[in-house]
């Protein structure tokens, strides 16, 4: 199963990093990343492969929260199919 992993903050080292490293934690494997950075915003998209995390998809969800927090980030993770169905026009 795939989930969209969405982080938005003040642009600073390591948030890539950061964000990648927790998710290899719980063995989330990323398929794509698209990132930017907007006028010192850091914006950043990936999709990633879930089925052989080592948590449920909701505690992944608060894990990365947490980390998003700690970091100073918004960061959320979605199922692929829900983050579709919302942003269908």
């Amino acid at each position: 199963m795939k989930a969209i992993v969405t982080v938005v903050g003040k642009d600073t080292v390591g948030i890539i990093a950061g964000v990648c490293t927790e998710l290899a934690a719980y063995h989330v494997n990323v398929l794509d990343i698209s990132q930017t950075v907007m006028q010192g915003y850091f914006t950043m998209m990936m999709v990633v492969e879930v089925s052989g995390c080592t948590v449920p998809l909701a505690e992944l969800c608060r894990v990365m929260d947490a980390k998003g927090q700690e970091m100073g980030l918004s960061i959320r993770v979605q199922r692929e199919d829900i983050f579709e169905a919302m942003h269908r026009v």
